[in-house]
């Protein structure tokens, strides 16, 4: 089967994008290869096709982002693909389920989490799937020169070379929408390139045009302008102006909600439940509307007529801008990239510093109070794991909020502890009552086989709270919260808390290495001044500068942002 012939086949596409073929005939040539897409280039065709060529084979695709898993697996399965996706939170005899199929099966895909990675025992397994190709997303994320580093990405290329030892050359295959070419270079170092490989298609964006906004400060000053608006204000007349989806992002979850009400609209950040994350989604994209996020809205999401993306906040870097911004107008029609900017963004950028790279005195005494809270003493905790709920760490040991996250994450890359956020945690049950006393109480049918099963199931049930292994339904639940009810059992729900685990025994002194503090809070720092540069600048086009920064020279200028209407006299 050629790639065409794939293509067409299982996806019902008469062609490729510009670039796709170039990615696709790399990666069957058996290349390494680094492919850098704009967001909504058509990234998963690049792996899926190649891997559907081949009669048999197993890809490997890593990627950070649950929701794009459980969309892509869906995708596949309807069209007939044997698909599968091993994520936290998943049971084990469901992740157990998953990798037999892999071995045993006809699956030709299986998506894991790269924090699936740090376990030993799973990346054992996994030598023993017909894995002939690597497919990495959001591969920007396994370089610490990048803005969104993951320290768990960085056993990507251990695993591949302990696949090779036994199956022979696997080829890899990186996709990224935002990569400096300081990045893009430590990105093949990291996944072992055996030569460097890169095909890039340009960033420009012909059809979106870049905007810059300038508003009132909260506090304005004598040199301010008095007759500029507020970012309210402006907001509410760049969404009057231009019809369509709309996609406004904010920096925080309260923001949020607020500029949402203000605006009638929808809103949409990490702390609701997955199920109405899910909804509001759904909804946005079945409708013309707008939706008040945080970051945490878009990625994989591919809705094509997105008229306009405003940035309310400052995002802290280019490629997080480009990324997101390149949402708007996917369907080649023109839309609007609006960034509202005020002299308050100075301001906060540079606390944002300090929230980003608390002080190291501080981060270990986050270490210390977490251990504390914990009951965590000197000398133990090795290989223990935790739901960590750390709004409650924080208010129980008086820590601020986002300096907190940040020294965790420090930490958790300095080797110390594992940490992850927003980790779903299995549900977990105990009897109370003793085995000879149960006959005394008057029980349900659904009830009394619901004890049975979990006295055969789980032998230590009756003495420590036990994890419950298999998929929970309503009515499991339901039962288990009447007998919690009547004090026969206790029953912890599934709950979303972060993962905090110990990967050596509680130190006395916390070391934090240059390259993951010193070093990385340079490049930081970096990327907030030539955010606030793209932002306060007015003489050269933003499509150029944005180009420039992505290593793309002699670019012509876009014709059509602020800055290029200004210097026209339009």
């Amino acid at each position: 089967m050629t790639p065409e012939e794939a293509l067409h086949t299982y996806f019902q596409y008469a062609a490729f994008r510009p670039l796709q073929e170039d990615i696709i005939r790399s990666v069957l040539d058996g290349k390494d290869t680094l492919a850098l897409l704009p967001t909504g280039g058509g990234k998963s065709i690049c792996f899926q096709v190649p891997t559907l060529v081949h009669e048999e084979g197993l890809c490997l695709v890593v990627t950070p982002l649950i929701a794009l898993m459980k969309d892509q697996v869906e995708h596949l399965l309807r069209r007939g693909i044997r698909a599968a996706a091993i994520y936290t939170g998943m049971t084990r005899t469901a992740q157990q389920t998953a990798l037999d199929n892999c071995q045993y099966g006809p699956y030709r895909f299986l998506y894991v989490s790269p924090e699936r990675l740090e376990s030993e025992a799973f990346q054992r397994r996994l030598t023993y799937l017909p894995i002939r190709l690597i497919a990495v997303d959001e591969a920007h994320c396994i370089s610490q020169w990048g803005y969104d580093f993951r320290p768990s990405y960085l056993r990507i290329g251990e695993l591949r070379e302990k696949l090779e030892e036994t199956t022979g050359h696997i080829p890899v295959l990186a996709l990224t929408a935002t990569a400096t070419p300081e990045v893009a270079a430590d990105i093949q170092h990291q996944l072992r390139f055996k030569e460097n490989n890169v095909v890039q298609q340009s960033f420009t964006r012909d059809n979106l045009r870049y905007i810059v906004r300038y508003c009132r400060s909260d506090r304005p000053s004598a040199k301010d302008d008095a007759s500029l608006p507020t970012k309210d204000e402006q907001l509410k007349h760049i969404l009057a102006r231009v019809k369509g989806s709309a996609i406004v992002y904010v920096r925080n979850r309260k923001r949020a909600q607020e500029l949402a009400e203000m605006l009638h609209a929808d809103y949409y950040h990490a702390g609701l439940e997955p199920h109405v994350r899910e909804e509001k989604q759904k909804k946005w994209q079945q409708s013309q509307s707008v939706m008040v996020c945080t970051n945490a809205f878009g990625m994989g999401i591919d809705k094509p007529d997105v008229r306009t993306v405003i940035h309310y906040d400052l995002p802290d870097s280019l490629e997080a801008y480009s990324q997101e911004a390149g949402r708007a107008g996917r369907d080649g029609k023109t839309a609007y990239a609006v960034l509202l900017y005020s002299k308050d963004d100075r301001t906060k950028m540079k606390k944002r510093r300090y929230d980003n790279f608390p002080e190291k005195e501080f981060v270990a005494e986050v270490y210390n109070k977490v251990c504390d809270y914990l009951v965590v003493g000197l000398e133990s905790g090795f290989g223990h794991s935790f739901a960590l709920h750390v709004d409650d760490v924080c208010r129980k040991m008086r820590l601020p909020l986002l300096p907190t996250y940040s020294a965790l994450h420090l930490l958790d890359m300095a080797g110390y502890i594992l940490f992850q956020e927003e980790h779903e945690t299995q549900p977990r049950v105990q009897l109370l009552v003793p085995a000879y006393e149960l006959r005394d109480y008057s029980l349900s049918t659904e009830q009394k086989a619901m004890i049975t099963k979990l006295m055969r199931s789980y032998p230590g049930v009756f003495t420590d709270l036990q994890y419950i292994r298999e998929e929970m339904t309503q009515s499991m639940h339901q039962t288990l919260a009447q007998l919690a009810a009547r004090q026969i059992l206790t029953y912890i729900p599934r709950t979303r808390a972060c993962l905090f685990g110990f990967r050596q025994d509680r130190q006395r002194d916390v070391y934090i290495p240059k390259a993951y503090y010193e070093d990385r809070l340079e490049r930081y720092v970096h990327r907030l001044k030539t955010m606030l540069a793209y932002a306060e600048q007015r003489t050269t086009c933003r499509q150029q500068f944005l180009l420039q920064y992505f290593g793309e020279e002699n670019t012509p200028q876009c014709g059509h942002c602020d800055v290029c209407m200004t210097n026209n006299g339009k």
